[in-house]
């Protein structure tokens, strides 16, 4: 993919370049928009430099579009000579240039983007319009001194061009996952009906919450996710167990700020500690050039990441349990979430996430997949949550209901006729509804395109 061009082989390019612009400006009698990246050196075109360019072209796309201006025609060219766009733009030239420029000093990403607006009498400069010149990418300096008398390598401009690209990737993808994770929680909540659980139709078996108290809490939450994504790549060549470590004060913050958005009252504590390792795993994993790391592979690091530190939790709380949970591994050996998470999610591996995607596969929608998704956890994990409204008999009683749903053709009325029950019975399959978040979580990651 790294491969270098040759002296013939730009002149063509630029040859047949002109003659685009040439052909376009003859055609239509209006403005040309021409964009091309600033890339130095015999290498024009990798899959980093693609990326820039289409944040480019969406960038573009959008002032336009904001500013009212039609795009007749648009000829988008990815070439090992590097990645060009043609906008035939019905809009005045001063107008169009100034909104390139404004472009290309929007931020650093925009210093490598090269925007010229052509028209018949030729190009408009930066000078004409009365900006300054572009600054040195390397030293800042204004002017194109640096650039005549070759004052920084090729080496340097690759360096610096690399950079702009990586820190603009890592701060934008971690934003991205960061708000597919906000994205599930919504998408966990809104799922209905879910049996003992808050739903879009009731609150289930909780009287001090409802949809409204888990949108503030996510909305509270967003940060978080995305803090997790950026520790991540920090601490990529660190042993997996130190990002776990570092997570733990991250965590800790969340849940002060869940606190505040709830008034106290606890929505997402399990989802913070889950779907925060997860998310801090995607980022250890994040690679600004390759695919997006598989749900597999991130349930194996999450496993890596805990598994010393839940290990060494479980030795002290059998000892001196200080929570419901704890009480319940030492008197029971449940481990929940903190097992199921050192495990590397496995109820999420082989049920939730298989579950998902084959109901989506089978035409039900994103909703009535996660329910059935939900009752398949439910008929099958043991949720912490349950034994502590119902003790074990709740447990087992719900574990039944749900595998005898299961084995008949499933409908949404039987669900909501479950959910009525376990309403009756004051049970909450909490620790399911954080697994069914996760599972929507690595579904919604494994659709994201880059």
């Amino acid at each position: 993919m790294d491969t270098p061009v040759t002296l013939p082989q730009m002149l063509d390019a630029r040859e047949r370049r002109v003659q685009l612009q040439q052909t376009l400006l003859h055609q239509y009698k209006k403005p040309v928009i021409s964009f091309t990246m600033n890339i130095a050196g015999p290498v024009k075109y990798i899959p980093l430099i693609s990326r820039g360019f289409h944040i480019g072209l969406e960038r573009l796309e959008c002032a336009l579009t904001a500013a009212q201006l039609p795009i007749l025609e648009q000829v988008i060219q990815e070439e090992v000579t590097g990645c060009q766009g043609m906008f035939v733009v019905d809009g005045e030239p001063t107008l169009l240039k100034t909104l390139c420029i404004q472009l290309e000093d929007e931020d650093h990403l925009g210093r490598l983007f090269d925007l010229d607006v052509l028209e018949q009498a030729g190009g408009l400069s930066r000078e004409q319009m009365g900006f300054s010149p572009r600054p040195c990418l390397v030293c800042g300096q204004i002017g194109k001194g640096c650039a005549s008398r070759r004052l920084h390598s090729v080496e340097e401009l690759q360096q610096v061009t690399k950079q702009i690209l990586t820190q603009f990737f890592a701060h934008w993808d971690a934003q991205q996952i960061g708000n597919l994770a906000g994205k599930a929680l919504m998408y966990e909540v809104c799922t209905t009906p879910k049996p003992g659980l808050v739903d879009r139709h009731n609150n289930g078996s909780h009287r001090d919450m409802d949809v409204f108290t888990f949108l503030d809490s996510t909305a509270a939450l967003l940060p978080y996710f995305q803090q997790a994504v950026e520790l991540g790549q920090q601490t990529a060549q660190l042993p997996p167990e130190q990002t776990f470590q570092k997570l733990r004060p991250l965590g800790v913050a969340a849940e002060k700020a869940m606190f505040r958005s709830t008034g106290g009252i606890n929505t997402h504590k399990g989802a913070i500690f889950t779907l925060g390792t997860v998310c801090a795993a995607v980022g250890r994993l994040w690679n600004v050039c390759g695919a997006l790391p598989s749900p597999a592979s991130v349930c194996s690091l999450c496993r890596t990441m805990s598994k010393q530190a839940m290990e060494t939790e479980f030795q002290h709380i059998f000892h001196a349990p200080t929570t419901r949970g704890g009480q319940f591994y030492r008197d029971y050996g449940i481990k929940g979430i903190r097992g199921e998470l050192a495990a590397g999610l496995p109820s999420v591996m082989q049920i939730a996430l298989p579950v998902l995607e084959q109901e989506l596969s089978c035409g039900r929608t994103i909703e009535e997949s996660g329910t059935v998704s939900l009752i398949h956890l439910m008929a099958a994990v043991q949720d912490t949550n349950l034994i502590n409204r119902g003790g074990l008999e709740g447990q087992h009683w719900t574990a039944q209901q749900a595998q005898t749903i299961l084995k008949e053709p499933i409908t949404m009325e039987t669900i909501a006729n479950f959910d009525q029950n376990m309403i009756a019975r004051n049970l909450s399959p909490g620790g399911c509804a954080d697994l069914l978040a996760v599972a929507y979580f690595l579904h919604l990651l494994s659709s994201l395109e880059r």
